[in-house]
């Protein structure tokens, strides 16, 4: 087992619609599906078609939906470490638009369940080489999992999303942190507008590297003490971008496993370039599971740039 990933999973409801309804407004969907989501799970599935050996630390509920997520995760290639709680499983309702914009509401459901990490999830921390974590979990089981990766240097790659206030010595025990433009204002409790640039700063301050995602425009590298890089974006035409962040996510992750997992600044641009191109490829297709690319396509891609 090389990489970990501990995070939600939720039964995604997606509605395609000609805009995102107003407050007090309905509107007509032009479709409907549904799909496995949740970030922990999209992350696990992108990490683990773009090539890693994967392991996920998850809550379902004891639900019909709980059983669907279980088994796409399984034939994703993916080891569960799943928790089944009384709770119901995860869901989100989303609305994508004709600009392939996307608003989300989230139900935690049995995500809210993950806490007080047990004997055994603890050591597939400490015997993995890469733990990956986002922000739809409880946070104090987000900060036992990064204790327990350090004590065991188990490399921590940390997705500060959805956004929300992270502790300064949290920040400070992640190897690597991936954020998007507004995330990392918040983060750094800096102005909306203060510049990419600044944000890096601020946040590498913390002492880990940092990436921030900039959607068409790429994204930003960033590690203490030397000038940041810029990764451009592979221009596509965006049909839906739910997911999108996820599979750069995992698809960093994977490429990281891939190479020696260390952080320095080429390590990271090297990742950071083969995740852009995973996400170019998803934003190019529907729902979240269902867009993440394999590690061949996103290489054939790549052979074309």
């Amino acid at each position: 087992m090389t990489v970990v990933v501990l995070g939600s999973a939720n039964l995604d409801l997606v509605y395609a619609v000609d805009r995102i309804p107003a407050p007090g407004e309905t509107v007509l969907s032009r479709g409907f599906a549904s799909f496995p989501g949740g970030k922990g799970n999209n992350q696990a599935v992108a990490t683990a078609r773009a090539g890693a050996d994967v392991r996920f630390i998850v809550a379902l509920g004891r639900d019909a939906a709980g059983d669907r997520l279980a088994d796409e995760a399984r034939r994703a290639g993916i080891a569960l470490r799943a928790r089944r709680v009384d709770d119901p499983t995860g869901s989100a309702v989303i609305f994508v638009d004709r600009r392939a914009e996307n608003s989300i509401v989230v139900d935690s459901g049995a995500n809210a369940a993950l806490v007080d990490l047990t004997a055994d999830e603890l050591a597939d921390i400490a015997a993995a080489d890469l733990l990956v974590l986002q922000l739809e979990t409880p946070l104090p089981t987000v900060a036992a999992a990064v204790r327990a990766a350090r004590a065991a240097s188990t490399k921590v790659v940390l997705n500060a999303a959805p956004s929300t206030a992270v502790p300064a010595d949290l920040l400070g025990r992640v190897d690597v942190l991936i954020v998007n433009e507004h995330e990392a204002a918040e983060l750094a409790s800096e102005p909306a507008g203060a510049g990419e640039h600044a944000l890096l700063t601020a946040l590498t301050g913390h002492g880990c590297a940092v990436i921030i995602t900039l959607g068409a425009d790429g994204a930003l590298v960033g590690v203490p003490g030397k000038a940041p890089v810029q990764v451009p974006a592979v221009p596509v035409e965006a049909k839906d971008t739910t997911g999108a962040g996820d599979a750069f996510a995992g698809a960093f992750a994977a490429a990281l496993d891939r190479g020696t997992r260390a952080t320095d600044l080429a390590a990271l641009v090297a990742a950071t370039e083969f995740a852009t191109a995973a996400a170019a490829i998803a934003v190019q297709r529907e729902g979240a599971v269902p867009s993440i690319p394999t590690l061949e396509e996103v290489e054939a891609l790549r052979a074309t740039l």
